[in-house]
């Protein structure tokens, strides 16, 4: 079992606390494990088994208890007087009006939640007005190439082993596997299965099936590109496939709420303020990438990318795609009031190329970091005061 150090360490430090912990994203990402990374942890410190009632909500023997009444009897009736009651629902979202029976189990003093949703439906902006102020969300991730790196003994040869990581997916259960491109492509499969079928397709109520995977398969090969739903429209209907633009937008946003897809907005940088137009999107696991398109469609540059932000998310940042007059830079990172400003690039070995990754970040006249990310095998160095660091040095620290 991986430890998810920074994710236990949030739950920790939010133990005890008046607030509801959520953890959202993608299926299969962890959250069930970290619960029960957590509850060992609970367990080895002072808390007695009868404390904690676990639901998994996926579960069909757990069936009955999707009626909120239900559930809130259910739990009601085992909860030990005069001692702190360790609340645990998995897949929270499955349960109709679950907001309810949370809002009722809030206000006792002894009870302290935890609950995951594999969909963004959960925080929906009516039951965020109920709960507001009452709850705080942990956005989970699949494996980063850190955790996944610390599962081998041998730590040599990280060039392969990030090589591995990308195309055999960062979903953790896939290390059982033993890189066995069979059964990773069936699990993958499976993953994608579920989360388009039970997250996307029923939730939403999508007809058009083939459509929604056209589409699908779009945005994973443009990963990294300026999109815009017009734009999708248009290429859809030059492939023979007619689909309307808020069509489109309102199958890019059930893909956003299942967490297969990340939405990122522009920002101007001299002139700070955010844009409306124009955004990208990145895929949750490059692995599922290559389960859809096959490794013949692979750009590592925009590989590298999507991995760079996906990391700047689980450090916590904000992050923007930002405009500097014409010019473009791929990441403005936000963090506890402080920004910094990121380029990626697969290599910069050539003169033009690496002239023309430093533009942008040359045209920043703040005095804000700035780096430069490569996978060039080179000791990290300063161009004029932009740091060029290594991808998986940056990746493994």
């Amino acid at each position: 079992m991986i430890e998810r150090k920074e994710y236990l360490k949030k739950l920790k430090g939010f133990k005890d606390k008046q607030l509801i912990k959520i953890i959202t994203g993608i299926r299969r990402c962890g959250k069930s494990t970290l619960f029960e990374i957590f509850q060992n942890y609970l367990l080895r410190n002072n808390v007695d088994k009868n404390q904690i009632i676990t639901i998994n909500f996926e579960d069909v023997d757990n069936e009955e208890l999707t009626d909120y009444k239900v559930l809130y009897d259910y739990i009601s009736s085992r909860l030990v007087a005069d001692k702190m009651n360790y609340i645990f629902l998995d897949e929270i979202q499955n349960v109709p009006n679950f907001q309810k029976t949370i809002d009722s189990l809030f206000i006792k003093k002894n009870v302290d939640l935890y609950l995951t949703g594999s969909n963004a439906y959960m925080l929906s902006s009516e039951i965020s007005t109920l709960l507001s102020g009452r709850y705080v969300e942990i956005q989970m991730l699949p494996l980063s190439f850190k955790e996944y790196l610390s599962t081998f003994p041998d730590k040599t040869d990280i060039a392969r082993k990030y090589r591995s990581y990308i195309e055999n997916s960062s979903f953790p259960y896939t290390l059982e596997l033993n890189n066995d491109k069979k059964l990773i492509k069936d699990y993958l499969s499976g993953i994608y299965n579920s989360v388009i079928l039970k997250d996307v397709i029923v939730r939403h109520k999508i007809s058009d099936v083939s459509i929604l995977e056209s589409i699908i398969k779009f945005m994973f090969d443009n990963i990294g590109n300026l999109s815009s739903a017009k734009k999708i429209s248009d290429t859809m209907t030059s492939y023979g496939r007619k689909i309307s633009s808020s069509t489109v937008e309102n199958y890019l946003t059930a893909l956003v709420n299942s967490f297969i897809l990340y939405k990122v907005a522009r920002y101007d940088v001299k002139g700070k303020q955010h844009l409306k137009t124009g955004v990208k999107y990145y895929v949750v696991d490059i692995g599922l990438r290559y389960f859809l398109l096959g490794s013949k469609k692979a750009d590592w540059g925009y590989i590298l990318e999507n991995i760079i932000y996906l990391e700047l998310l689980r450090r916590g940042y904000e992050i923007y795609i930002g405009k500097v007059g014409t010019k473009e830079v791929d990441f403005v990172a936000i963090k506890d009031g402080n920004t910094e400003y990121y380029q990626v690039a697969q290599t910069i070995s050539e003169q033009e190329t690496l002239i023309r990754e430093l533009k942008p970040l040359d045209s920043i006249k703040d005095h804000n970091a700035k780096f430069l990310i490569t996978l060039d095998e080179v000791p990290a160095t300063s161009h004029k005061g932009i740091k060029q660091i290594n991808a998986l040095d940056w990746l493994c620290e």
